[in-house]
């Protein structure tokens, strides 16, 4: 292996123009909202009934707070305007993260993309968003759910570390919105974005200094993918909950955080009291105060973005890091952890000592959207 200090060298973030505030289902869904607690979302986050072990009551802890709101914590989430793609939306961040590297894309030396989910079945945006970007380098797939971005982050470390490819572009994007039904309550808690981010060499001691990923069998079933045929008989994938999701996510949530953020810390040398600041992964209202208190740590030394975006699934990472730097909360040669739950899939931690990155533009403020019968009227 060739000796390099390899990590992030910019970010970029892109979201959709249109934020869906709770206000919308107040208004075209009103008795979804009087029988929330008889559907999928009070199904899926509520106190584990069984309060056998630390895990079950710590997840119950934090959960019940939550519970005398319908929307479990959800203030806003930015979804798809018409005439917008994912494809769209990963082109404009991929662009801002290479302009903010000062890289060409003659200069690019490959791509991986995850798209979470893409506008046709399959397969992936990476082919398309090469022809999009024109780049003369090879591109592909690459997913593992909510952890993606930091599976792709230790995949392409390890080929610029190697001297495969001199660095690496990697575009995440989740789109959630076109995936559940508006009258589930499940796509209350969930968002769309993207980010994108460029791996290269850094400074001596700068970069990745750590990563541990386990699997997590144990959520599989807690959401799942279903082929249907919507209105206009076209098919469509639509995402579902499994019958013990709310067991299988509660049950495994402190364990796979101290796991994989105790053995990244192990693997980099450094311990958790080193750490300046904590990137959890962020998918619910209270997962940020679930991982402090799993790991015994000041709740001030991480940052939540989930009253902002929702669920943004794996692009919630690069979001966590992008804001985190943009207010300064990490600054050059802070060491840095990040953390990542995937259900189904992997769950991961990343070290870091964090180098010059180089930021993309501040994401555009959304607009408050409407829909009424004559067409989509928007607020600002």
């Amino acid at each position: 292996m060739i000796d390099r200090s390899v990590g992030i060298r910019s970010i970029a973030l892109n979201f959709p123009s249109l934020v869906r505030k709770n206000e919308y289902w107040y208004k075209h869904y009103p008795e979804l909202v009087a029988q929330a607690e008889q559907r999928t979302l009070a199904r899926l986050f509520k106190p584990n009934d069984s309060k056998t072990n630390h895990q079950n009551d710590l997840w119950s802890q934090v959960v019940t707070p939550y519970m005398s709101d319908p929307f479990r914590g959800t203030v806003e989430r930015r979804v798809l305007a018409p005439g917008e793609s994912s494809l769209m939306l990963e082109e404009r961040a991929a662009r801002d993260a290479l302009a903010a590297a000062n890289l060409t894309t003659e200069e690019v030396d490959l791509m991986t993309v995850t798209t979470l989910f893409p506008e046709q079945i399959a397969p992936g945006n990476a082919s398309y968003l090469n022809r999009k970007l024109g780049l003369r380098c090879p591109a592909w797939n690459l997913e593992s759910t909510c952890s993606s971005a930091l599976v792709a982050l230790q995949n392409a470390c390890a080929l610029v570390q190697t001297g495969q490819y001199r660095n690496v572009l990697v575009v995440i994007s989740c789109i959630y919105s076109h995936f559940v039904d508006e009258d589930d309550t499940l796509s209350w808690f969930m968002g769309d974005g993207v980010g994108a981010f460029v791996v290269d060499t850094l400074k001596p001691n700068q970069g990745i200094l750590g990563t541990h990923i386990v699997h997590t069998a144990a959520t599989c079933g807690s959401f799942f993918n279903e082929l249907i045929v919507d209105d206009r008989g076209k098919p469509r994938m639509r995402i579902r909950t499994g019958e013990q999701a709310s067991q299988q996510l509660g049950g495994t949530a402190v364990e796979f955080v101290q796991n994989c953020c105790k053995g990244a810390a192990k693997k980099a040398g450094v311990t958790l009291d080193e750490i300046k600041f904590f990137g959890f992964n962020t998918p619910t209202a209270w997962y940020a105060n679930l991982c402090a208190q799993a790991l015994g740590i000041d709740r001030d030394r991480a940052i939540d973005l989930y009253p902002q975006y929702a669920n943004i699934g794996p692009v919630l990472p690069i979001a966590n890091l992008y804001h985190a730097a943009q207010s300064q909360k990490i600054r050059e040669n802070d060491l840095v952890m990040v953390y990542t739950i995937g259900s189904a899939s992997t769950a991961a931690a990343t070290v870091m000592r964090w180098g010059d990155v180089k930021l993309g533009p501040v994401p555009a403020a959304g607009i408050s959207v409407d829909r009424q019968e004559k067409g989509v009227v928007a607020t600002v």
